[in-house]
């Protein structure tokens, strides 16, 4: 008898964690929220990285994409090079699929990390000049900065296309 009160206590037990592990996978969340960047917001932060990088005599396109990798606003000065869109759009695509900095991300794969493979995937540019735009701790958009003679002064042009919408994101 002892053991056939054992052996009921167990199954209705099992029964009930069943029953409970049934009843949250009956409600799993079926909508997910996120924040984009808005086209208004994107031409703010293309034309502020474009005329940072002209008040430094640097001729570059700067592209600001939506938080997918899509581009929202691309802009070349006239005297920018040919392959300086696809590249400004590359590099903030890259920022947006690693989450990172395509500078720390430079510094991250050289050729003698671990991870320097990832400098050959399809798509990926790994030279300065292409930053996330977050808000509120998430990833909202990036932007890339293609043309200048260095990296680092796509970068920096990239950072004041930012900062030009820095009261945008933190209170959007």
């Amino acid at each position: 008898m002892m053991r056939r009160a054992t052996m009921l206590h167990m199954l209705a037990t099992c029964a009930g964690l069943v029953l409970a592990g049934a009843a949250q996978a009956a409600d799993p969340p079926v909508l997910s929220t996120s924040r984009q960047l808005t086209l208004e917001a994107a031409r703010i932060a293309a034309d502020a990285a474009l005329a940072a990088c002209r008040d430094e005599g640097a001729t570059v396109a700067v592209a600001v994409l939506e938080r997918s990798g899509l581009p929202l606003v691309m802009l070349r000065d006239p005297l920018a090079g040919m392959h300086t869109p696809d590249t400004a759009i590359a590099k903030a695509r890259t920022a947006i699929s690693f989450k990172s900095s395509t500078i720390e991300l430079l510094r991250a794969t050289g050729p003698d990390t671990p991870n320097g493979a990832i400098r050959h995937l399809p798509g990926v540019v790994v030279l300065g000049g292409g930053l996330l735009v977050e808000a509120a701790g998430s990833i909202v958009g990036g932007i890339g900065v293609s043309g200048a003679p260095s990296g680092q002064l796509d970068e920096d042009c990239a950072r004041k296309g930012i900062d030009a919408i820095a009261d945008m994101l933190e209170f959007g």
